[in-house]
């Protein structure tokens, strides 16, 4: 039984966006060819995805500790306080950006269901520096929280689905 055509689509708009995941680097003409498919279906493809906003942009994956950053992740757990109006403005428009770069950088924002509520990833120069961005950030949003925790990641064996390429040299971390 053949595929109806929305399968085929999804599908194959998987199967690009797997492939840029990997290699976004590469010419459209060499992603193409590892999917399989001509170089204009991939490129009509990806101008509807990035239309669609299914793809966000596109960013280099680099080891942070090169710029003397360390990664830190913050688990956060809410109580039953229920969020009015304007602080859900204030967690969706706040611009905890506005850090330095070189202080503080913001890698992921998630609200989860599980053990926590929100998940903060970031990069700061230390411990210091990451336990200030933190308390200062949560402080503002203490009314909603029940508690948070801090942790510091030492090797990242995988970012954005690549291996870490300097794993050898950091086999003393397993």
């Amino acid at each position: 039984m053949a595929k109806n055509s929305k399968e085929t689509i999804l599908h194959d708009e998987i199967k690009v966006m797997d492939a840029l995941e990997q290699h976004s680097k590469e010419s459209i003409d060499e992603i193409s060819k590892s999917c399989g498919f001509s170089r204009q279906k991939v490129w009509r493809i990806i101008k509807d995805l990035e239309k669609r906003k299914i793809i966000w942009g596109y960013t280099a994956i680099t080891d942070e500790t090169a710029k003397n950053l360390k990664h830190f992740i913050v688990l956060a757990k809410r109580n039953t306080v229920p969020f009015g109006d304007e602080i859900r403005k204030e967690i969706i428009l706040r611009k905890l950006d506005d850090y330095p770069m070189d202080i503080i950088r913001i890698e992921n924002i998630y609200l989860t269901h599980g053990i926590t509520d929100w998940i903060l990833t970031f990069y700061a120069p230390d411990i210091i520096s990451a336990k200030k961005f933190v308390d200062e950030t949560f402080a503002r949003f203490s009314k909603y929280l029940q508690e948070y925790n801090i942790v510091e990641t030492l090797v990242p064996v995988r970012k954005q689905g690549l291996k870490n390429p300097r794993m050898k040299d950091l086999i003393e971390y397993l």
